[in-house]
């Protein structure tokens, strides 16, 4: 799981069932490595630093600008509307939440569902803002 899909499970019981749902896809010995931000780095108060929105440019489609607003923090969830505008001025808005688990909760919900974890570690491209579990299916 890339991208810190794990935090789009907003119940233990969603993030349960797909934990035992990837246990039971893998082979004897298989191995689960997702990242998951770090609720103590509050990632959420980086989000909408830039008012004016971070800019990009998009092969075959140009200039695209990605705005982010923090719309609620009660935590563990966080909610946030993401806006991207295009040359034109069309916008497409996202709006999500996430939540937050810390170490002990993920590592409990691995355990629950059958996983021995090998290691938990940095994101090599982002150290202290993410943890990174190395998980395997227990035989």
């Amino acid at each position: 799981m890339t991208g810190n899909v794990a935090q789009v499970f907003l119940t233990d019981d969603d993030l349960d069932a797909t934990l035992h749902g990837i246990h039971a896809a893998l082979r004897p010995g298989g191995h689960l490595v997702f990242e998951s931000r770090r609720p103590e780095r509050r990632a959420w108060l980086e989000w909408a630093q830039d008012p004016a929105g971070t800019a990009a440019v998009i092969d075959g489609v140009g200039p695209v600008t990605l705005q982010r607003e923090v719309t609620a923090v009660d935590l563990p969830l966080v909610s946030f509307r993401q806006t991207y505008t295009f040359a034109d001025g069309t916008q497409l808005v996202s709006e999500s939440t996430l939540r937050f688990r810390s170490q002990a909760e993920i590592e409990h919900r691995l355990a629950e569902a059958g996983f021995l974890i090998l290691d938990v570690t940095d994101a090599p491209d982002r150290p202290g803002h993410e943890f990174v579990f190395i998980a395997q299916k227990r035989t």
